[in-house]
């Protein structure tokens, strides 16, 4: 999230997907007139970026007059807006049905399947846009811009070497360290020490750079630790002592600090796991993830960090991480975070009763902790099975499944999460991936536990974060909420693909 991605788990398309109920025929004066004002009270909401009611007035204007395409293409919007990237497919796809011409249409679903990693599909769509209107600079800009996307992916491909990593060209002994660097030290062979990790913080909090051969070696010796885990890590807590989950962080450097502020700095005493989603979004992820892996060399036994779905090569380029590595490093170390990002746990597994994993559950009964031990990870996120679930899926209210609001994963209801817990001898599942007002929501039946801890998602969405202690011999889980603190003038997204405009 998101995607701390979508806002709310209750929003579905009421009208995607479903037959209409009613005939043109049978429509009356009333009912266009009725739907009319209740789209513009959906407007209304839409101004005030409460996306949630507005998709809700959307629905009802559709309920009463199902064959306007721009109503479909309103609610495309909102639904891009709180990020549900399959509905906005949906509906943009639906208002095309009910009207070719309606060229925000091929825009709105040019920007979900760009969210989703489809470039060549928007690009059909964006060169649809350029065609109905030739003289639209903005147009233009657009598919020229999802274009070299399109060609620089597959220029990358065709020129990939498989047989040697970005890890095995870094030459760490011709970097120097200039005379002027002021910033935080390792010690001999790379050591990573308190005293670092406490110049570290203090240096970004200032917003300056780590030397750039200290932030190699965090991320060779970090691959090393990452790529000697299984899958799934089980952890142990022993007897009382104090265990911390957080979720999603985007970017968000200082709130992260203030979580430490909050629940004290990571120690062998005070171990954390942080639930992925670490980077994009926010305008400091680079400083959120050196400190995270710094403090994973400082305690590798007693500091957990997980996979989530931004931690991948497609959502780097879109959300703005693979522009800030450019932009405060290179190229090269963008693509060595990649390769670290692909060896990240996918799962962890407390005291074999509480499965901890950034998305959600999956479209099959049958997955069990073994299965997740397994899955080959090494890789970039396929677009189904267990691997693209754990990172990608979300709760729902209802028994069953779910096609994704997202367009990845599945939506899984009570019953699914139950039956999982019963298979797998577990009392309850954490998972991340939402924004959640309070900062963590408690659903079906107590058993799935939402934590997201960026408070005031991208300087705009006013949640709080929040973070889990749990105790060895008591796995309840006790949440804290808190408030987003000051930061910096730097705004979020800052150094997203110039494509994003279009959400």
């Amino acid at each position: 999230m998101a995607d701390g991605e979508a806002i709310n788990e209750e929003i579905t398309p009421k009208n995607s997907g479903k037959p209409l109920l009613k005939t043109k025929d049978s429509l009356t004066e009333e009912d266009k007139i009725k739907a009319e004002e209740v789209k513009e009270k959906a407007n209304q909401f839409f101004k005030k970026e409460d996306y949630s009611q507005a998709i809700t007035f959307y629905s009802q204007a559709l309920e009463l007059n199902p064959f306007v395409a721009a109503y479909y293409g309103n609610r495309s919007l909102a639904y891009l807006r709180t990020e549900c990237f399959g509905y906005a497919l949906s509906d943009a796809s639906k208002a095309l049905e009910l009207d070719k011409t309606y060229v925000k249409a091929y825009y709105r679903r040019a920007s979900a399947n760009m969210a989703l990693g489809k470039f060549k599909l928007a690009l059909k769509d964006f060169e649809a846009v350029a065609k109905a209107k030739p003289n639209d600079k903005d147009a233009r800009a657009k598919y020229n811009e999802c274009n070299k996307i399109v060609k620089r992916i597959a220029f990358e491909k065709a020129i990939a070497v498989d047989d040697k990593s970005v890890a095995e060209q870094i030459d760490l002994e011709s970097m120097a360290i200039e005379d002027e660097y002021e910033g935080p030290e390792m010690e001999e062979g790379g050591k990573v020490t308190g005293e670092f990790m406490t110049q570290l913080m203090l240096t970004f909090k200032d917003q300056k750079k780590l030397h750039r051969k200290y932030a190699y070696q965090i991320l060779l010796q970090a691959k090393e630790i990452f790529s000697s885990q299984p899958s799934l890590v089980d952890i142990t807590i022993p007897g009382n002592e104090k265990f911390t989950v957080c979720g999603d962080i985007h970017g968000q450097f200082y709130d992260l600090m203030n979580i430490f502020e909050l629940n004290g700095f990571p120690s062998k005493v005070n171990p954390y796991l942080f639930n992925g989603d670490f980077v994009d979004r926010g305008s400091f992820s680079v400083e959120c993830i050196f400190t995270l892996l710094g403090f994973k060399l400082l305690y590798p036994d007693h500091f957990f960090m997980a996979r989530g779905n931004h931690e991948s090569v497609t959502m780097n380029q879109m959300y703005g991480f693979e522009g800030e590595v450019k932009s405060k490093y290179s190229q090269q170390m963008a693509d060595l975070f990649t390769e670290v990002f692909n060896w990240l746990p996918l799962a962890h597994c407390i005291n074999k009763k509480v499965l901890v994993m950034h998305g959600g559950l999956f479209s099959e009964d049958t997955v069990t902790l073994d299965d997740i031990r397994k899955i080959e990870r090494n890789k970039q996120p396929p677009d189904s099975g267990p691997m693209c679930e754990l990172l990608w899926s979300d709760p729902q209210f209802q028994c069953g499944r779910s096609p994704s609001k997202r367009g990845v994963g599945v939506q899984f209801g009570p019953d699914v999460t139950k039956a999982f817990l019963q298979r797998n001898k577990l009392d309850y599942i954490i998972r991340s991936h939402e924004v959640k007002n309070d900062g963590y929501e408690i659903s079906h039946d107590r058993k799935c536990v939402t934590v997201f801890s960026a408070p005031n998602y991208c300087d705009t969405m006013g949640n709080k974060g929040a973070f889990i202690n749990l105790k060895g011999d008591d796995l309840s889980p006790k949440f804290t909420s808190y408030e987003a603190v000051p930061h910096p003038n730097v705004k979020p997204m800052a150094y997203a693909s110039p494509l994003f405009g279009l959400f």
